[in-house]
């Protein structure tokens, strides 16, 4: 049985610094889970194991606040270059800042891993993840016609220079 976090409440103000780990083959029933909250078309339990699995260039990282997951993200790290997969963070989490901690922990994985560019794709219609996206350091550079096999949406192509993130790193950063 999946455990739960306290939902949020409207009157929390203070946000919990969230623990990260890699994904487990045991985290991917939480992880379904998000990934259905998150997602009109997710990606099946299947999918998630084959890519702890075999895919020996994913990284997947969940985010766990009082032992329960409450987001998740994975990347590809292929040569200097992450491709970004998946990113969700549970629908009572949202607007809190989690979604920033995680892709910035996705971000500096992928620098500790050699990247030196990180990409994504991004609904043309969610403006809130672009506008995280450009926050840090995102760039639209292209477009992806009928992406998305649900309603046949474009996706921008979006691309950060993690030389930055890198240097922070190398810097002795924490």
């Amino acid at each position: 049985m999946e455990e739960r976090a306290r939902e949020p409440q409207s009157g929390d103000s203070a946000v919990k610094v969230p623990e990260f780990r890699p994904m487990l083959l045991s985290d991917v029933p939480a992880i379904t889970a998000i990934e259905r909250e998150a997602f009109s078309v997710p990606w099946s339990a299947e999918a998630f194991v084959n890519e702890i699995r075999h895919n020996h260039f994913a990284r997947y990282t969940v985010m766990e606040l009082d032992n329960t997951i409450i987001g998740y993200g994975g990347m590809w790290v292929i040569m200097d270059e992450a491709h970004v997969t998946n990113i969700a963070v549970r629908a009572p989490y949202r607007g809190r800042g989690y979604g920033e901690m995680l892709l910035r922990r996705l971000m500096r994985t992928a620098a500790e891993q050699g990247a030196r560019s990180m990409t994504l794709e991004v609904r043309v219609s969610n403006e809130v993840a672009q506008n995280l996206y450009r926050k840090l350091g995102f760039r639209q550079n292209g477009i992806r016609p009928r992406y998305y096999t649900d309603n046949q949406e474009d996706a921008y192509i979006m691309w950060a220079d993690l030389a930055s993130e890198a240097e922070r790193h190398d810097g002795g950063r924490p």
